[in-house]
């Protein structure tokens, strides 16, 4: 095998290991921030299920996860990764604080989601008899589902630089080899190539969530 299609297989088995920790931590991340978000935006001043003090709560856990810099992040919860998939190191291991700081910022995203869906359409529910569980599943949540098909954009994308990151203490993935084989040796045309991907990828994932979020919008 030449030198050529060994770089070219890495190329690919490290493309493929980006997606996994991407779109698997984004998945779990999007499983937590959607009820997290959902309770800040129902807590809230004003709002039918107002709980000042639970708000505050989950406003004070949110904005510290988003705090922490997710390189340090990485290597203060190794202990917990070890825990969760006995090792620190590899796909799997990434992808633990790649959730871990996707959550909140998911949260943040997807409350910023439902403060768009007109309070009007909510008073209307209530006023046909609407209870708390139907508002939030059949009106609220519905009626923000573009923003939060937007809000999973941006968390892919924000991932996909997180798991450059992760690349740098063994998690694998283009991260991994940049560095490796980029940085390290003084190869320009790796990192050019791993460079490229990361742009591809995320124009990939941005072109493929505008579709999904205007598919499902309902002015149109």
């Amino acid at each position: 095998m030449s030198e050529t299609e060994a770089m070219l297989q890495l190329l690919l088995r490290a493309l493929g290991e980006t997606l996994a920790m991407v779109f698997a931590a984004g998945l779990l991340g999007m499983v937590g921030g959607v009820p997290l978000g959902t309770a800040l935006y129902v807590t809230g001043p004003g709002r039918f299920l107002a709980r000042p003090w639970v708000n505050r709560i989950l406003g004070l856990f949110v904005n510290a996860g988003r705090s922490v810099p997710f390189i340090i992040l990485l290597v203060a919860v190794v202990p917990f990764t070890r825990w969760v998939v006995g090792s620190s190191i590899g796909v799997a291991a990434a992808i633990v604080p790649l959730t871990l700081g996707a959550v909140p910022f998911a949260a943040r995203l997807v409350e910023g989601a439902l403060l768009e869906v007109p309070p009007a359409q909510i008073e209307a529910a209530y006023a046909l008899g609407a209870g708390n569980r139907q508002v939030i599943c059949r009106v609220l949540l519905p009626e923000a589902l573009p923003g939060i098909l937007h809000s999973a954009t941006v968390l892919l994308v924000a991932l996909v630089n997180y798991s450059a990151m992760a690349g740098a203490v063994g998690a694998g993935g283009l991260g991994d080899v940049g560095i490796r084989y980029g940085l390290y040796r003084y190869n320009g045309g790796v990192m050019l190539v791993v460079i490229l991907l990361i742009i591809l990828l995320v124009q990939g994932i941005q072109w493929v969530g505008d579709r999904l979020a205007s598919g499902a919008d309902r002015r149109f």
